[in-house]
């Protein structure tokens, strides 16, 4: 990690009447956080940005400076303190993770509000179903990117290409439906359908023929990897399914 004596930088980014560049203040932030007086200077116009670029013979800003040094970019000043810079493109699971756990708060919000207490089997439901319509949104998001990363691992998919448009639609239908505990014999058949086709997709492309692929689980722009959570999602929506089938009739809370 880089020692500094001198706390004191000098920071060129961006700052035009219609554009602010968030690097920049990123940068601006993170040197004042780090103990720095920063010379904040500001480009003003594109001229004026991309005389300094051709000067310092650099092709972005923000730019920044410290003991008469360049030290580049946001992502530099990263560095430069000793942190990490995260990797756009690395494997995560975050997504995921925060997806789950806004619908396990949202569950638990509506069973507090609608029975005053948060433990009660009409949260798991809820869980279960607004996890559904989450999980459908952030396809629905971009229809044509789940349904083309869908076609890497999806059975049903990749005979039926239309399938994959429809998918994200069938889950927010059942998933809706659920949510309101109606229109049954629908949404029990269509969860039962998507979830068991993808199951077994997921469960052949992971466990059997070993690939490492990219989960469409949250979006044709993911990187959360196959496996474990598609697989969960599936599973989730036939065990759901299951459960209105049989659950004791009156049960609620």
């Amino acid at each position: 990690m880089a020692t500094h004596e001198a706390k004191r930088a000098e920071l060129h980014r961006m700052v035009m009447a219609d554009h602010t560049c968030p690097w920049g203040l990123k940068a601006l932030d993170l040197l004042k956080r780090e103990g720095y007086e920063v010379d904040d200077r500001h480009l003003t116009t594109r001229e004026e940005t991309d005389a300094f670029k051709a000067k310092h013979n650099v092709q972005s800003t923000p730019q920044t400076f410290i003991g008469g040094k360049r030290i580049g970019g946001y992502d530099d000043l990263v560095r430069f303190f000793g942190k990490e810079v995260k990797d756009k493109d690395a494997v995560t699971y975050k997504p995921v993770i925060a997806l789950f756990a806004m619908a396990a708060l949202m569950a638990l919000a509506a069973s507090w509000a609608a029975y005053g207490s948060l433990a009660t089997v009409q949260a798991a439901e809820w869980f279960v179903a607004i996890a559904m319509c989450l999980l459908a949104l952030q396809k629905l998001k971009d229809v044509d990117g789940f349904a083309t990363m869908f076609l890497n691992y999806d059975l049903l998919a990749q005979r039926w290409i239309p399938y994959g448009k429809i998918y994200p639609f069938a889950e927010a239908l059942a998933g809706v439906l659920m949510m309101a505990g109606a229109l049954m014999w629908v949404s029990v058949p269509v969860a039962l359908f998507i979830g068991g086709i993808g199951a077994i997709s997921v469960f052949k492309a992971v466990y059997i023929d070993k690939r490492e692929l990219k989960c469409a689980c949250v979006g044709g722009d993911s990187n959360v990897p196959l496996g474990f959570v598609s697989l969960t999602e599936n599973l989730m929506m036939i065990g759901m399914a299951l459960w209105m089938i049989f659950k004791p009739m009156g049960m609620g809370h």
